[in-house]
């Protein structure tokens, strides 16, 4: 007997601890101070916790709507372990029953020796970082874990029935790469009828265990920027869906699609077994299916669960009109339910941690335990009528109204500064001139070495940084403390051989938090933190308001850095688009708006860095890539807005200061031409991981200025070696004329430890010397 999907469910939660319980405990088994029982067990805790939570914010226990939905690390490795797909590389790490334990698993992240880890980019629209399978014809899948099958049997010893949730065998496919020697034409969803098998088997054994529903994430479905055929990707989710379904005595189907609307993936999945559909009605639209409803088979037929509470950001929105888009679904379906539009593991846990907010600020707000409660209370409301919750929609309705009115959500100098823009703010001088007279004024050699801005933030330096908060040092001591380390990081790059120098970012907790922390129109968090990939875990801040910049914010520490040496020191920003990417965003107007709103701020800065004699100043745009629209017709707006940020906050400068950007997580065959566009000097990408995968696009966009393909991975604790350093360079020298190349590692320091990184740029630098020698420069 089929049993009904819950009235009100999350697609995912938090799953790094309230207070980073797991990160903490994966970190103490990295270093070896618990054992994996300890591990497993700390998870454990952490699971049961989290069940215990979400009944009480009112899901229910026995109904499946708790996702059943945790990882040690990241759940597209999770699928990749348990359908059997290692890399060729890491095959001595599976134990003889076919397994890997939970060392091996880490490794496969992490790397080891000579060996890689997998490549590491962004997941979909949004700041969470995934590991790419790789997926050949030697591939062979099995069910190689049962981890998932004893994480509901764990539930359901406990008292729960919770509803298993892993990456859908579409996604998982299209998200994955071709393994290294696969043929040219070869694409991993040429192995779904291989891989479909055991998906069957896996959800075979998840009834066995107590499940009754499954849910199987499928955002890659709402994606118009896979490189495989729509045709091709919708005539494989309809065989997958077929087969899945056809499974005996399974668990009930529901298959999620979030980070948009379907489209024409909607009537495949209607038309297909599964009993349940998600539908993210925050970037997608009713309307839209309401259109479609002749094409859309059995809808009625189907559960449509309505991703009406935002998963993705942390505003607490209008509730009156979610539930107004739940009871317009109904015009499909008579079966409605209410979800979180994503996994709510985007958000921080919960506001009640945030005893230093503004309380005004916390009335605007819903992070994940708020949204839960909100899901719900719509939930209620299904059941039985707008009335039952009428008082929620109503405070929520009041709350809006107040954020629209409050002092500093409009600030009409900042309108008017940005109303007056002409052309010209986004536009700087020809880039020969600009050339000749960044030569003339930095003279550097041949292969410019330099890093991309951070240093290993030290356990001295959180210390310090803490003891100043609390008032335990003075502002003046702290300060001395700072301008030590930098004096230090700036000894160690002479001693070593950099060419141009950064003052290592002492002072800064976060590149973006930094940033909010010095300009009106922010707030940030105490207790904030979401996961970013593994262990790795930042506090988005809050842009609330218009923004502005009250005074210089980087300008003194970079003039003192250049005090300290003669080499060239590089001034460190972070550009327009990341300080959006990586905040929870104000909602009420374009996302230009803002972008242009910080772009003046940054350009106010910029000019007050070169006035203080700083001549490279590089704005970080790791960020570009993960904010494009998956939908194909809305990238060419964003693609516009978020290039002329950039421009509007770097066209301000005279031709002899060099202009550099950061890039990197991301596929840039997507966006080369708008990274041209930033009309940068020099644009350092990351590329290590993949092995210079990035080099041929280059070569075939023409791009004509300064490049620093990375040839070290920071994301790893790998020391890469001299001779892999120099493979590295000679791949970008082989696609890119030399006067272009610059050096440099893929990313910031920030997270590394001084002994690996000391190594590394060693390396870095000796490889950079036996190149020059080599080619005589």
């Amino acid at each position: 007997m089929s049993t009904p999907f819950p009235t009100g469910t999350i697609l995912g939660y938090p799953r790094i601890g309230r207070r980073r319980e797991l990160k903490k405990a994966v970190e103490s088994f990295w270093a070896g101070r618990i054992t994996a029982d300890e591990l497993e067990a700390a998870a454990a805790e952490l699971r049961a916790v989290t069940r215990e939570r979400l009944v009480g914010l009112g899901l229910g226990a026995t109904d499946s709507s708790i996702p059943e939905a945790f990882s040690f690390y990241d759940q597209v490795l999770d699928a990749a372990v348990t359908v059997g797909a290692v890399p060729s590389r890491f095959q001595r790490l599976v134990r003889e029953d076919g397994t890997l334990d939970l060392a091996g698993y880490f490794t496969i992240a992490r790397g080891e020796g000579n060996d890689v880890p997998a490549e590491m980019t962004k997941w979909f629209e949004s700041n969470y970082h995934y590991l790419v399978p790789e997926i050949g014809p030697e591939t062979e899948f099995h069910l190689a874990s049962d981890r998932l099958l004893r994480e509901v049997a764990e539930a359901t010893t406990s008292g729960y029935r919770t509803r298993p949730v892993i990456v859908g065998p579409i996604t998982f496919l299209l998200l994955s790469k071709p393994s290294e020697g696969a043929p040219a034409d070869y694409r991993p969803l040429d192995r779904l009828d291989d891989l479909l098998p055991v998906y069957a088997e896996l959800i075979a054994g998840l009834t066995a265990v107590g499940a009754e529903w499954v849910q199987f994430d499928e955002p890659a479905l709402v994606s118009e920027s896979i490189e495989v055929d729509r045709a091709t990707v919708l005539e494989a989710t309809a065989r997958a869906y077929e087969l899945l379904g056809a499974v005996p005595a399974r668990p009930q189907i529901f298959v999620a699609a979030p980070y948009g609307s379907l489209d024409d993936a909607l009537p495949v999945l209607l038309a297909s077994p599964v009993e349940a559909v998600g539908l993210d009605l925050v970037k997608g639209s009713v309307p839209e299916l309401v259109e479609g409803r002749a094409s859309t088979g059995s809808a009625t037929e189907k559960t449509l669960v309505g991703g009406v509470v935002d998963g993705h950001n942390i505003w607490r929105g209008d509730l009156d009109a979610a539930f107004a888009t739940l009871e317009s679904l109904r015009a499909l379906s008579p079966n409605v339910a209410v979800s979180s539009s994503t996994s709510l593991f985007h958000t921080p846990h919960s506001i009640t941690d945030e005893p230093a907010l503004d309380n005004r600020l916390k009335s605007w707000l819903a992070f994940a335990d708020e949204k839960v409660a909100q899901i719900a209370a719509l939930a209620t409301g299904l059941a039985e009528g707008r009335d039952a919750i009428a008082e929620t929609l109503d405070a929520a309705s009041v709350a809006l109204k107040d954020r629209r009115d409050a002092p500093g959500v409009r600030d009409g100098a900042v309108r008017a500064r940005a109303a007056a823009l002409t052309d010209a703010d986004f536009h700087r001088g020809d880039y020969d001139e600009r050339q000749s007279a960044q030569d003339a004024a930095l003279g550097l050699p041949f292969l410019p070495t330099t890093t991309i801005g951070s240093f290993p933030q030290t356990g001295d330096i959180r210390k310090a940084r803490a003891a100043n908060a609390r008032g335990d040092i003075s502002d003046a001591e702290y300060t001395e403390f700072l301008k030590a380390e930098i004096k230090s990081v700036v000894d160690l790059q002479e001693e070593i051989g950099i060419d141009v120098i950064v003052h290592g970012e002492p002072e800064r907790n976060d590149m973006v938090q930094y940033f909010a922390e010095n300009l009106d129109g922010f707030a940030v968090t105490q207790n904030g933190w979401v996961q970013s990939y593994g262990s790795r875990c930042t506090r988005p801040s809050l842009l609330w308001g218009d923004v502005s910049r009250p005074a210089p914010i980087t300008v003194d520490w970079s003039a003192y850095t250049q005090t300290l040496t003669e080499k060239p020191v590089k001034g460190m920003l972070t550009g327009p688009v990341t300080i959006l990417a990586w905040s929870f965003v104000r909602d009420d107007q374009p996302l230009a708006d803002t972008a242009n709103q910080v772009a003046l701020a940054l350009r106010d800065e910029i000019t007050d860095l070169e006035a203080a004699g700083i001549g490279v100043i590089q704005v970080d745009e790791p960020a570009l890539r993960e904010l494009l629209p998956l939908k194909l017709a809305d990238q060419p707006s964003y693609l516009d807005w978020s290039v002329g940020s950039f421009r509007l906050a770097t066209s301000g400068v005279a031709p002899r200061t060099q202009i550099h950007t950061h890039l990197c997580y991301s596929e840039f065959g997507v966006v080369i031409d708008a990274i041209n566009l930033l009309d940068a000097d020099v644009t350092s990408i990351e590329a290590a991981r993949s092995k210079m995968d990035v080099v041929p696009e280059i070569k075939s966009s023409g791009f004509g200025r300064g490049i620093g393909p990375g040839v070290y991975d920071i994301h790893s604790p790998r020391v890469p070696s001299v001779d892999e350093v120099t493979e590295l360079i000679d791949i970008a020298l082989g696609s890119i004329p030399n006067r272009q190349v610059w050096v440099n590692p893929d990313c910031g320091l920030k997270t590394r430890g001084y002994t690996e990184t000391v190594d590394s740029l060693r390396n870095v630098v000796a490889a950079t010397k036996a190149v020059r020698e080599r080619v005589g420069a």
